[in-house]
């Protein structure tokens, strides 16, 4: 079960089309937002799924990789990366790690599917919005706008390429 009091913040550049990914990789690039994404998840468990992992080619450092596959003969020997093969199981041990840390935040990388099972989980959306319609193969589900508030919004032009923004988006919690 998941626990109540950890954030579970899915991290994640999207361009203005939903675009988050192109022949298994991001379809820009954006150093500025891979320094952010590193702010926001180093020292943190961190949700992906297998084919994220792959992309990237090696275990954080500094995080548990928490990866969720189906593939049931998976696996990888590192004392950083952990197996799951459903998103409730990656929940409850990314939890576990974040509480044995004294950690509040549980952060959910990637890809498109993980952010699509994890959200019912997730409370809070760090978005990168890259304001261009960016050719991919991998995109983002719509948020419902009704679940989600904005809390922080930081523009930046970018001369090397589109601009984008850093944006906070807050689960708006029912009573």
């Amino acid at each position: 079960m998941a626990d109540p009091r950890i954030e579970r913040v899915a991290v994640v550049a999207a361009a203005a089309n939903g675009a988050i990914g192109k022949d298994g990789w991001m379809p820009w690039e954006l150093p500025e937002d891979l320094k952010r994404f590193k702010a926001l998840t180093l020292g943190k468990p961190m949700i992906i799924g297998r084919v994220t992992f792959e992309a990237i080619g090696r275990p954080l450092p500094k995080r548990t990789s928490i990866v969720v596959t189906r593939d049931t003969d998976w696996s990888y020997a590192h004392e950083n990366v952990r197996v799951c093969h459903t998103m409730e199981d990656a929940i409850a041990l990314a939890d576990e790690i974040a509480a044995r840390d004294g950690i509040n935040e549980v952060i959910i990388g990637g890809g498109a599917q993980i952010y699509h099972l994890a959200l019912p989980y997730t409370t809070r959306y760090e978005l990168t919005e890259v304001h261009a319609e960016i050719e991919g193969d991998t995109f983002l589900d719509p948020l419902p706008a009704n679940q989600w508030c904005e809390t922080a919004r930081q523009k930046v032009d970018n001369p090397d390429g589109p601009d984008y923004s850093f944006v906070t988006l807050d689960r708006i919690v029912k009573s």
